[in-house]
C-alpha cells in the first residue's frame, strides 16, 4: 500500500505484478539446540548488533493470547488487578499446552536471545521480549493489540535512536499492519481510527474512559510529531494472512515468511483452494490458516459485549469497506497468499510430520524452535547484511 495508506484493506486479486517475491526451498532444519544452528542465530546477532538492533519483539497470533474469546475484558473494565491475574493465568496455560507450536513461547524468547547474544558482551546485549495481546479474532482484538504494542515501545527508554525488530505469527502480523497505519504521522486517519472505536474504550454519553491505554496513545499519535520519530521498526511477519493494508510511513522494513506448496496446473503464487478435508489434515498446500483467515473469518463477540459489538461494526466500515460477508467462500477461493508491501517470501518447509493438531494445517512451523536458526538468519541477511536487496520504506 502507498504512503499515508489511511488504513485501506489489501487488495485481493489473483495479479502479483505489483507484489515483490521470493522463492525458497531450504534444507531440514538442524536438530534444536545444535552447533550449527547455534552458530547460525550468532552470526544473526552480530548483524542485528552492527545493525542497531536494540530489541526484538514477538507477537503471538489468534486463539494463543490473554484473551481470545474475550470473557475477561469486563472483568478488566471493574478490576484490572484481578483481570492481570486471569490473563496471566490463561497465557500460562496456554503456553504449557501450546508450546512452539503456532505459538512464541517464554522458552523460545530465551532461548532466541541466548542464541543471538553469544559472544556479545552483557552490556551490549540485545533483549528478546514477548508481546502479549487479547488473540480475539476480530478487529477490536487486533486493534487493542496496535494500540498497546505502541504503548509498550513508547514507554522504552531503550530503544530511543535504535531499531526494533517486530515478528508478528499469524494476525500478530495484522497487529502490526495496523501500528504502521498509525504511525505514519497522518493525525486525520489517526482519529478516524480512535473515533471508530470510541464505544470500546470510552463510556458513550457518560465520557469516561475505563481503558486508559487507549487515550495515552490517542494522544500521542495526535501530536505535531510522528510517535517513535526517533525508532526504526523493522517488521517480520510469519503465516500473516493478506487482511490490512501497510503504510510504509510507520515502518522502516517488512518482510513476510508464507509456507507454501505451488499447485501443478495453477499459477505458482497462488494457494489451491482444498479439494478434500485430508489435504488440510496433511497441510498438502502449506499453510491453510494464513490461507484461509482473509476478509470474512472473523469470530463473533460474546452477546453481552455489546460496546465492543458497536466498535467492531464501525471498525469494519474502516479497516474493510466493502468486503461483504457473502463473498467470503469467493476470495477464500482465490487463493491470495501475498502482502502488496514488502518482500514476499514463499518457502516450501516440506511435508509436515505429526497430525494437524501439531502442525496446525501447517501454521505451527514457524514458531517451531528448529526452524528458529533459517528464520533469524534469512531476517539478518535481508535486513542487515551489506550489499543484500533490502526491503527499505
Amino acid at each position: 500500500m502507498p504512503y499515508h495508506n489511511r488504513f485501506r484493506h489489501q487488495p485481493y486479486h489473483v495479479d502479483s505484478h505489483d507484489c515483490s517475491v521470493d522463492w525458497l526451498s531450504p534444507p531440514p532444519p538442524p536438530a534444536p539446540y545444535a552447533e550449527a544452528g547455534l552458530e547460525c542465530l550468532a552470526g544473526a546477532g552480530e548483524l542485528f548488533l552492527k545493525a542497531g538492533v536494540r530489541a526484538i519483539y514477538l507477537l503471538h497470533g489468534t486463539f494463543v493470547g490473554t484473551d481470545a474469546l474475550g470473557l475477561i475484558r469486563g472483568i478488566a473494565r471493574a478490576w484490572p488487578e484481578i483481570a492481570d491475574v486471569l490473563y496471566r493465568a490463561q497465557k500460562h496455560t496456554l503456553d504449557r499446552f501450546a508450546g512452539d507450536a503456532g505459538n512464541f513461547s517464554p522458552q523460545y524468547a530465551a532461548d532466541l536471545e541466548q542464541a543471538l547474544n553469544r559472544g556479545i558482551d552483557s552490556q551490549s546485549r540485545i533483549p528478546v521480549r514477548l508481546f502479549h495481546w487479547s488473540g480475539e479474532n476480530h478487529h477490536v482484538g487486533r486493534a487493542d493489540g496496535a494500540v498497546r504494542l505502541i504503548d509498550e515501545l513508547a514507554s522504552r527508554t531503550d530503544l530511543p535512536g535504535g531499531r526494533v525488530l517486530l515478528c508478528g505469527h499469524s494476525h500478530g502480523g495484522n497487529v502490526l499492519a495496523l501500528v504502521s497505519n498509525l504511525l505514519a504521522n497522518d493525525p486525520a486517519a489517526s482519529r478516524e481510527f480512535f473515533d471508530a472505536a470510541i464505544a470500546y474504550y470510552r463510556w458513550p454519553l457518560w465520557g469516561r474512559t475505563d481503558i486508559k491505554v487507549w487515550e495515552r496513545v490517542r494522544q500521542l499519535v495526535d501530536s505535531e510529531h510522528r510517535p517513535l520519530a526517533d525508532v526504526s521498526l523493522d517488521m517480520v511477519t510469519l503465516g500473516t494472512p493478506v487482511r490490512y493494508g501497510w503504510d510504509l510511513g510507520g515502518c522502516a522494513k517488512l518482510l513476510h515468511f508464507i509456507n507454501h506448496r505451488p499447485e501443478k496446473g495453477r499459477r505458482t503464487h497462488l494457494a489451491a483452494f482444498p479439494a478434500a478435508v485430508e489435504d488440510v489434515l496433511a497441510a498438502i498446500g502449506g499453510d491453510y490458516v494464513q490461507q484461509l483467515g482473509i476478509a470474512g473469518t472473523d469470530a463473533l463477540h460474546p452477546f453481552w459485549a455489546w460496546r465492543a459489538w458497536r466498535a467492531e461494526r464501525n471498525l469494519a466500515r474502516l479497516l474493510q469497506p466493502g468486503l461483504r460477508l457473502r463473498h467470503t467462500l469467493q476470495r477464500l477461493k482465490l487463493g491470495v497468499r501475498l502482502h502488496q508491501d514488502g518482500l514476499n517470501l514463499l518457502v516450501d518447509y516440506g511435508l509436515p510430520g505429526g497430525h494437524i493438531g501439531q502442525h496446525h494445517a501447517g501454521h505451527a512451523v514457524y514458531t517451531r524452535r528448529a526452524w528458529m536458526p533459517f528464520h533469524f538468519e534469512e531476517i539478518a541477511r535481508r535486513f542487515y547484511r551489506a550489499g543484500e536487496p533490502s526491503i527499505e520504506k
